[in-house]
Order: C-alpha cells, then structure tokens, then sequence
C-alpha cells in the first residue's frame, strides 16, 4: 500500500503528501506539489520521489513544463523528475549545485546566480520570492489565482499529520506551529543576512493569499497570511 496522500487542495493545485524524518530521526514529512498552469502546462516542485502513483496524477494534469527546486536542501529527487520529464525546464537555487551529488543535471535557471529580474515563463500564474538572506536560499511562491503560497523551510507547520496517516506504523510527531516562540526562534537562527529576509519576509506578507502548502507540516487551509505575518513577525514589525 502506498504511503504517499494525493490531493486536490484547490482547483488544479494537487498535493503528493508522504513521510520524511530529516536526518533519519525528526518526523516533518515531506511534499511536493504539483500546479495547472493557465497555458495547460504544469508546473511541479519536485521534493518528494517520483512513484508510479505520483507520475500517473502529473501526467494526467498535462505537459510538465517546469521543475522546481525551492532550496539548496531539497534537491534529492531532481534528477528522477528530470529523466522523467526531460523537456521541462529546471529551475532552482546556486547553491544546490554545491551540495547535489548528480553533477550531470542541468538547471535552466538558478535564483541567486541570475539576475534578479528574471523571468522563467510561470510568472502570468506563478509569482516567485528568492530569499537571499536565509540559509537555505528558500524561494516563496504564489499561486495567484488559488492564493496559495508554496514554500520548502521558510515556514514549518508540524506535527505532520497528513503526511505520516497512511504510515504502517505509530510514530512521534512534534508540534512546531507558526505563531509559536520556537518556530520564530528558527526562523532567526537561519537568517544569515537580517536586511534582506526583512525584505522579502515583507514582500511574502504583501501578497494575498489565504493557504500555505508548506513541504513540512500539514497545509493551512485558511488566514495563511496572518500565520506567515505571526511567524515573521521579528522581521516585519
């Protein structure tokens, strides 16, 4: 039986939800999530494998035109979306390239490394945050016509019940929610440069959105923006 969640969250913006302890040990689970474009095409950010059962959903939405790689951590399923899908474009982070073992893959864009202004295609859907100042170089993500934000580690909302439900056996969950003193502690802790994540935290905050489908932790259905506010609020107020 599979242990992967497939969800519709809102209307052509699926969720392929399934368990993931960092390091081995820590309960976040992990996503990825998979978007219609208004073109037809999807866009995908590839942070979870590429079963059969993940696929067969993807495939069914459209073409893949765009694989997403939102940090410098999340990059150990690329290579399988890319082999998969090697017609889409692949756009992620600088930094990745120091830490992905597959030196073969090719980005076709890399935040961080192109200039700030760029484009890839997906923006008339899709609006893109590069958080220069955080450890990881996460970038946010705004699905417009859904207000969903998409986001790797800029925003943890655990325990991870969604992705551990289909798990065969019981496992511990820790609790880390977005208003909680820890998770700003964090979030403190992995700003490398205060300016700049007090920028884009702000930029993040100005957009309207109501969901967050973060990879870890279960998805905010609702008042996402307040939740993003409450969790940066170090850095916005």
């Amino acid at each position: 039986m599979s242990d992967t969640v497939t969800r519709e969250v809102a209307k052509g913006v699926w969720i392929f939800s399934r368990p993931f302890a960092r390091y081995g040990v820590l309960p976040m689970g992990g996503r990825s999530t998979a978007i219609k474009l208004s073109d037809g095409g999807v866009w995908v950010l590839a942070s979870t494998p590429l079963s059969e059962e993940t696929k067969r959903k993807i495939d069914e939405l459209g073409q893949v035109k765009y694989i997403i790689n939102a940090d410098a951590v999340h990059h150990l399923f690329l290579g399988e979306f890319k082999r998969a899908y090697p017609d889409a474009k692949l756009i992620g982070v600088a930094d990745t390239l120091k830490r992905i073992d597959d030196k073969s893959i090719k980005f076709d864009g890399l935040w961080g490394r192109d200039p700030p202004d760029t484009e890839y295609g997906f923006e008339n859907d899709i609006k893109h945050c590069y958080f220069s100042g955080f450890r990881n170089k996460d970038v946010a993500f705004l699905h417009v016509a859904s207000k969903s934000l998409i986001e790797a580690d800029l925003l943890l909302n655990l325990p991870a019940t969604e992705q551990y439900s289909k798990c065969s056996r019981w496992i511990p969950q820790a609790t880390l929610k977005p208003n909680s003193w820890a998770q700003q502690k964090i979030l403190q802790s992995l700003a490398t440069d205060m300016e700049a994540v007090k920028r884009d935290a702000r930029t993040v905050a100005s957009w309207d959105f109501d969901r967050i489908i973060p990879c870890h932790g279960d998805v905010i259905e609702r008042d996402g923006n307040k939740a993003w506010r409450e969790a940066y609020k170090f850095f916005i107020d």
